[in-house]
């Protein structure tokens, strides 16, 4: 036995079945960064992008993608999302993203998270590669999680 929950006592891959567990609100936040120049980022800023509005048409893309996590990562469960909130904000060298997922169920919602920020991330970088194809996403990863047997974790 492997440990992994997705691995089955002979190796082969399975969905896991959730259905003993409890319901319970579960969250995650998971954040990104697109690293760009400065001349980049003051054009992601001004909203004069040929593609339109950067910010929020990342934030639009990432709420879409935390809906169809399930439908991108295999052995993910279909969820009841009760709340996605995508941020696309300046800071440093690009633009800082970040994603908090909730809902009320049976299993969590780190993938829908973790989706959310690299589709985000990856529309900044599809809407300005036209001005910088150097652009670098970085750093996507699980901040903070809660609910469910394994409790809260918040990243040290």
């Amino acid at each position: 036995m492997s440990g992994l929950t997705h691995i089955d006592e002979t190796g082969r891959a399975h969905m896991v079945d959730v259905s003993g567990k409890a319901v319970t609100t579960r969250e995650a936040l998971a954040e990104g960064f697109v690293r760009m120049s400065a001349e980049t980022l003051a054009l992601a800023l001004s909203g004069d992008a040929k593609k339109g509005d950067v910010r929020a048409t990342a934030e639009i893309a990432g709420i879409m993608a935390a809906k169809k996590t399930s439908e991108l990562i295999p052995l993910c469960h279909p969820l009841a999302i009760t709340k996605v909130e995508v941020r696309v904000l300046p800071a440093e060298g690009g633009l800082a993203v970040s994603a908090r997922v909730k809902t009320s169920g049976q299993t969590g919602v780190e993938m829908e998270a973790l989706t959310a920020v690299s589709v985000a991330c990856l529309t900044v970088y599809d809407m300005l590669k036209a001005a910088d194809k150097a652009m670098t996403i970085e750093g996507v990863r699980l901040m903070e999680k809660s609910g469910g047997k394994s409790g809260d974790w918040v990243r040290p």
